[in-house]
């Protein structure tokens, strides 16, 4: 004789365990792993940067509404030292707007790219993709035709970003504005923007090989407009490195090392 059990009891269905929703407090920025990652990483990239050895650790090298200039001769590296200024500010989540009188906008988007790149090889960076894509979005490229730039053009541009919050920048590039003639009047006007703005400018001056310094020993370019500029870097190439070195303004320690472009890579190092 075969003997059938029939339960009596309902089947209960199984549970599923759903972990609890964390709270944040009202404002509170919740950073995920990803990005969590990103931020140490551009931490540590701005501060194994060279450039704190120019006396500011912590701050812009120019203060907002102030002038800056990095001054050599054509092909020495003034773009290449201003790009990576700008690149650990926009490590820094800053915007910048690089404005070029000279070159196309993609032909400047590229100098950015290679020496992020270099700058990422240099530091064995491996998050090299999503770093650069996190940052790109900070930087603003704008062409001018050199005889079509002035503080009223510059102005109604940037209103137009402004505006319609496309853009609005926290520094600014001024590659290749001519210093050859008296542009006293001109710089006078974008310092008045550039205050009104609170935005610090770097500008690039290009000088001469057979040319001597005005009596105040500053280049020729510079001396008739120096009172204008706080800080000035000039790029002095020597045998195998291109030395970097403040003829106004920043702070000077004797005990720290001097700074170099390498000419191989352009990028910026201690002095050994």
């Amino acid at each position: 004789m075969e003997l059938t059990v029939t339960p009596n009891t309902r089947p209960v269905p199984l549970r599923t365990w759903t972990p609890p929703v964390a709270k944040h407090a009202p404002g509170t920025k919740v950073i995920h792993l990803k990005e969590r990652s990103l931020v140490m990483l551009k931490q540590d990239l701005i501060l194994r940067n060279p450039l704190r050895l120019l006396g500011q650790e912590k701050e812009e090298i120019i203060r907002p509404g102030s002038f800056g200039a990095v001054l050599a001769r054509h092909g020495v590296g003034k773009t290449a030292m201003l790009i990576q200024i700008a690149l650990n500010s926009l490590l820094q989540q800053k915007n910048i707007l690089h404005i070029s009188l000279d070159e196309p906008v993609g032909k400047v988007s590229i100098w950015y790219q290679e020496m992020f790149e270099r700058l990422a090889q240099q530091y064995q960076v491996a998050q090299i993709d999503q770093l650069w894509d996190a940052i790109v979005p900070h930087r603003f490229i704008m062409t001018f035709r050199s005889e079509g730039f002035n503080a009223p053009r510059l102005e109604e541009r940037l209103t137009d970003l402004t505006a319609q919050d496309i853009f609005v920048p926290n520094m600014m590039i001024v590659d290749g504005l001519s210093f050859e003639t008296d542009n006293r009047s001109a710089l006078e006007s974008l310092k008045t923007l550039a205050g009104q703005l609170d935005l610090p400018v770097w500008f690039t001056i290009t000088t001469h090989r057979h040319e001597g310094l005005a009596e105040d020993g500053l280049p020729v370019q510079l001396s008739p407009v120096q009172d204008l500029f706080d800080v000035a870097l000039a790029l002095d190439p020597e045998k195998d490195a291109i030395h970097i070195r403040a003829i106004k303004g920043t702070l000077k320690d004797e005990a720290k090392p001097a700074l170099i472009l390498d000419p191989a890579t352009m990028l910026i190092q201690q002095k050994k």
